[in-house]
């Protein structure tokens, strides 16, 4: 997973990043609230770890921004030293998914990372086959039809096309897609991303007429979603 990790402490957020890369995940740190916020306006994640003592927004009014003002669900996690009842009940009915007290214990921090990871992908990528409307996607077979009629995709393209499908209407960075489609070591540049977005507008007719918007969203990235159609034909 791609985790952000607003955290002021660099002892602390050094220590989570080095937990959570140790498993795989690709993680990126914030030391205050704003600059977290300016970031996820035009970035992906797909969980975000918050402190709640941060130097210029608190850590619960940064979920509430982020429950208000993202059209896209993203799991958060409070890791912060408040520990009373009260403060754990304010936390989650701020927004927040978890709440955990530091000191962090290590294998309840994967636990808790792992149980977020899994109730958030529920029904997204669980199934291998993927039935949108007239599209069915074959994950073990890399095959897409469409009203039984095989389309022909490379098998990055049927990727990129199947977590397209997996998180329609959500906006996603052209990084966060080259990362989850490619691969974080990946020598490609974004560019990339375009040019395969290109193709499945084509390949998959992916225009109103249709029913469906593959389009970009300026300075972020680009959200799959369906469209009313119009019926022209004179009554």
């Amino acid at each position: 997973m791609r985790i952000a990790i607003v955290e002021d402490d660099p002892v602390q957020a050094e220590y989570v990043k080095l937990l959570l890369q140790e498993v795989g995940h690709h993680t990126r740190h914030f030391s205050n609230a704003k600059d977290f916020m300016r970031n996820i306006s035009h970035e992906s994640y797909d969980m975000v770890i918050l402190d709640w003592l941060l130097p210029d927004v608190s850590g619960d009014k940064v979920v509430k921004w982020m429950r208000s003002e993202l059209d896209w669900y993203v799991p958060v996690l409070f890791v912060t030293v408040r520990d009373s009842e009260e403060d754990i009940v304010h936390g989650l009915t701020s927004g927040a998914d978890d709440y955990m007290v530091k000191p962090i214990a290590p294998m309840e921090l994967m636990a808790r990372v792992e149980a977020l990871g899994r109730r958030a992908q529920s029904g997204t990528n669980a199934a291998k086959t993927l039935v949108v409307n007239k599209f069915v996607f074959d994950g073990a077979s890399k095959t897409l039809t469409f009203e039984d009629d095989k389309i022909d995709l490379t098998h990055k393209e049927f990727d990129l096309a199947y977590f397209l499908f997996r998180n329609i209407g959500r906006i996603m960075s052209r990084g966060y897609l080259l990362e989850n489609i490619w691969g974080k070591n990946s020598d490609l540049n974004t560019r990339t991303v375009d040019t395969h977005i290109s193709r499945l507008r084509t390949k998959l007719k992916l225009n109103q007429e249709n029913g469906w918007k593959l389009g970009a969203i300026y300075q972020h990235g680009y959200r799959l979603e369906p469209v009313e159609t119009h019926d022209n034909t004179a009554s």
